[in-house]
This record gives C-alpha cells, sequence and structure tokens, in this order.
C-alpha cells in the first residue's frame, strides 16, 4: 500500500497568512498609530509645559511639526512605493515612526522633542498612503466594500480613542507613556510585515521631479502651517497669512508644473476622472466638518457641562461605534440604495445630528448625547465608505499611487482648515457667551456637513454602477461568500 505521509518523511509547512490578510493587518496597525498621534499628544501638552517650563502657548511646535512633515512626505509617497516598492516603504516608514517614537519618549527638551516629532512625522506621512495603495491592489473591485471594514477602522477609531487613552495615560503614569504606546504595537507591525507582507509593485518610477516636491510638499505644509496657527492667532495675523499666501502660491504654481512635466511627482491628470474627483469634492467639506465637530464638542462638554478630560472623551467615544457600524451596513446596502443616495443620506444626516447638538448646547439631557454621537458616526461613515469605494472604482492600479496620495493630501487639509473654522467660529468676545459661542462654530458644521451632501448628489449612482468592468462581479453584501485568498507573494 502507498504511503499517505508527508513527502520524505517532513510534515507539510502551515499555510503562510494570504496576501489579503497581512496588507489589512499591516494597514490597520501603521495607520491607528500614525492617525492617532494626531490627536493623543493634545491631553499631554500641559505635563509636558510643566516638566519642560514652558507656557502652554509655545507648546505649539509639538504639534505643527508633526503635521507639517507629514503634509511634506505624503506627496513623495506615491513615488517611493513605486520606484522602490510598496512593502521596503511601508516597513522603512513603519520602523522611522516607531524608533521616533520612542526618541519622543526620552526627550528633555522642547527643541528635541520638537525634532523627534519631525521625523516622527515623516514616517506618518509615508505610511497612510502607502498602505491605501496597497489595500487597493489587494483587493480587486468586487471586494473593496467587504475591505473598507478594514480601512476605516483607524479613521473610525483612532481620533476618538487617542484622547482618552492619552488622558488616562498622564494622569495614572507620565506624558513620556503618550509616546511610548506606539513601541509594542510598532514592534509588533514590524515583525509581522517582515514575515508576511507581500510587494505590489507599482509601473516603475521615472526621474525624481525635484521641483515638483518642492511644490508639492512646500505648498500644503505652508498651508497647513496657517490652518493650525490661525485657530490662536487669528485670520489675520502675519503669521496665519504670510504662510498662508505662500503656500496657495506654490501650489497655484505646483499645477501647471506637474500638467505640463515629462515625469511628474503625482499625475494630476487622474482628477480628469469624473467620478474621482466629484467623490472628492463631496468628502473634502465632510472631513473638514467632522474634524472641526471633535474638536468642538470635548470643549462644549467641558466648558459648559462640567465634564472632566476623560469623562469628555468617553462621551465623544460612540462616533467612533457609529462609524464602525456603517463600515457593516454599506457593502449590505450599496447594490439596493447605491453610492451616491448612500452618501447624500450620510451628509444629511450628519447635518441632523450636528444641528441637534447645537440647538441643544449646554442643556440637552446627558442620556441624549451617547446617542447623538453614535448616530453621527454611522452618519460620516456611511458617507465616507461609499465615497472612499467609489472614488477608486475607475481608477487603474496603475494610478493608484497617485490617487491615494491625493486622497491624503485632501484629508490632511480639510482636517486643518475644519479646526481652524471650527475655532474661529466658536471664539467667543470676552463679554460673550461661551455656550453661543460653541453654538455658532457647530452651526458651521452642520452647513458643511450640508454641502457634503449636496456634492455627493452629483457623484451619480448610475455613474458608479456602470463604472465596473463588464468582467467584474458586483460587490458582495453576503458575508458567508469569501473570496479565495490571493496569492502569497512574500
Amino acid at each position: 500500500m502507498r504511503s499517505t505521509g508527508p513527502p520524505n518523511g517532513r510534515e507539510p509547512s502551515p499555510r503562510r497568512i494570504s496576501a489579503k490578510a497581512a496588507v489589512c493587518g499591516m494597514f490597520i496597525a501603521a495607520n491607528f498609530m500614525a492617525i492617532m498621534d494626531t490627536t493623543i499628544v493634545n491631553v499631554a501638552l500641559p505635563a509636558l509645559g510643566r516638566d519642560f517650563g514652558v507656557q502652554p502657548s509655545g507648546l505649539g511646535s509639538v504639534n505643527v511639526g508633526y503635521l507639517v512633515a507629514m503634509a511634506v512626505f505624503v506627496p513623495v509617497s506615491g513615488w517611493l512605493g513605486d520606484r522602490f516598492g510598496t512593502r521596503p516603504t511601508a516597513l522603512t516608514a513603519l520602523l522611522l515612526f516607531t524608533v521616533a517614537s520612542g526618541l519622543c519618549a526620552t526627550a528633555g527638551s522642547l527643541p528635541a522633542l520638537t525634532g523627534y516629532r519631525v521625523v516622527q512625522g515623516v514616517g506618518g506621512g509615508l505610511l497612510a498612503p502607502v498602505g491605501m495603495t496597497m489595500m487597493l491592489r489587494a483587493f480587486p473591485v468586487a471586494e473593496r466594500l467587504r475591505a473598507q471594514k478594514y480601512v476605516m477602522l483607524p479613521t473610525a477609531v483612532a481620533p476618538a480613542l487617542g484622547p482618552v487613552l492619552g488622558g488616562w495615560l498622564v494622569d495614572t503614569v507620565s506624558w513620556h507613556w503618550v509616546f511610548l504606546v506606539n513601541l509594542p504595537v510598532g514592534v509588533a507591525a514590524l515583525l509581522f510585515g517582515l514575515r508576511t507582507l507581500p510587494d505590489f509593485p507599482g509601473p516603475g518610477a521615472p526621474r525624481f521631479d525635484v521641483l515638483g516636491f518642492v511644490l508639492a510638499g512646500g505648498g500644503p505644509a505652508a498651508v497647513l502651517y496657517a490652518l493650525t496657527r490661525a485657530s490662536d492667532g487669528g485670520w489675520g495675523s502675519g503669521r496665519v497669512l504670510v504662510p498662508l499666501a505662500g503656500g496657495v502660491v506654490l501650489l497655484a504654481l505646483w499645477v501647471p508644473w506637474e500638467l505640463r512635466a515629462g515625469h511628474p511627482l503625482i499625475d494630476l491628470r487622474i482628477v480628469e476622472d469624473r467620478l474621482f474627483r466629484t467623490t472628492q469634492l463631496a468628502l473634502l467639506p465632510m472631513g473638514a466638518a467632522f474634524m472641526g465637530v471633535l474638536y468642538l464638542y470635548p470643549q462644549l462638554l467641558q466648558g459648559a457641562l462640567d465634564y472632566d478630560a476623560l469623562r469628555s472623551g468617553l462621551a465623544t467615544f460612540p462616533e467612533a461605534l457609529g462609524m464602525l457600524t456603517a463600515t457593516h451596513l454599506v457593502p449590505r446596502l450599496h447594490d439596493r440604495v447605491g453610492a451616491s443616495r448612500l452618501m447624500v443620506a450620510g451628509g444629511a444626516g450628519a447635518a441632523l445630528v450636528v444641528a441637534f447638538l447645537a440647538v441643544g448646547a449646554g442643556g440637552s439631557p446627558a442620556f441624549t448625547l451617547y446617542p447623538a454621537m453614535y448616530l453621527l458616526g454611522c452618519s460620516v461613515g456611511v458617507l465616507f465608505t461609499g465615497g472612499q469605494h467609489a472614488a477608486f472604482v475607475t481608477v487603474p492600479s496603475s494610478r493608484t499611487a497617485g490617487a491615494t496620495t491625493l486622497l491624503t493630501m485632501q484629508r490632511q487639509l480639510a482636517a486643518a482648515f475644519g479646526v481652524a473654522l471650527a475655532a474661529t467660529l466658536a471664539r467667543a468676545p470676552a463679554d460673550g457667551d461661551a455656550v453661543d459661542a460653541y453654538r455658532t462654530g457647530l452651526l458651521g458644521m452642520a452647513a458643511l456637513s450640508v454641502c457634503a451632501a449636496v456634492l455627493a448628489s452629483r457623484v451619480g449612482d448610475r455613474r458608479v454602477r456602470d463604472a465596473y468592468p463588464a468582467d467584474t462581479a458586483r460587490p458582495a453584501h453576503d458575508e458567508s461568500v469569501r473570496p479565495e485568498p490571493a496569492p502569497d507573494h512574500g
């Protein structure tokens, strides 16, 4: 009888993790850290000021350095991924971010911490677009809606978890742990990625566009710097107007240069894709409104309802649960309702919830705030999930790096603009009512949500349906139907 044992007496090697699972794991861990670091540090600023002997107004460089470094290096992420491969680029960025987090925890002065935060921002600026590029190349069009629940996880949870976790760490241990918390996650993600992450090579990268990098990196960085300063110094101050004008000029020069360049750093002709363009226009005001609400709402709770920092963070967290719920609902509703209708409903729902928070500012019963934030998360999540899927339906694999780079740049600028506008609208005069000021700011965010709903109506459900390749199955919303795992290239 022929033996049924393994050949050569060796046990078969265990089945390796699929390429899709590897990309999802890396994307969640890396993007979660990068996004959470934009909010977790805020609650540590008073403790940092006490340790370094610096007034709170002088600590802006800690966050500004991180955000500006991200803005500078986001544009080059696509070129690096196409030139050296997505796997080496993602792992190098993750290593840089993790090492810089450890250095931040050891900083003994404000200049040292600012410098380490800049290095951390370089890694963070590369992680998000390269990770999303890998996701788009790993999952075919018909499976991307299901993958959206993984893409949206960091976006949903990280901004809300940052203040809660940061407040708890500062109160129970020290501000150093706001940065040290990244180390175990970063090391685990690096080991996981080295063992399992495949490479998704692009079409190859041409000669590096130096002038394009200066314009594409300098323009958004200057605008972002101005927006982060506007909430403190006002729009009329020189430290806001000068970088804002300079950034706008750089961006105005960047567009014609990239369109004429033989080897552009970012192929801006991707915006000629009508579906990609209209979807991005709808995501822009919704991203601004969402971050503006997350900025104002905790201040309203602490200023008008006497919540402490930890309790206000916990009261904000239902928003994350709502967004996670939306990522499970959209794949099931997409075929029946349509992407455009879902996005319109999400924008309109967000506008109604934010208007409710504004009208009841300071007077709504506490028990109504938790479900309101949950519904806000559901509404924003529906628009984001449907919009991100629709945006890339017609984008070919060779152009995903440029498209994800533009999406990341748009998100950064939208978030900064939303916070700056919310802070400006909510600034109360010396003899004014703070609650009325918060109400004005929230109503402004509700207006932005209405704009998102109106722009989403221009996406068009038929355009999304017709964009699917003829040989591509429609998005599956039956969780029992699971696609075959992609071959492991790692």
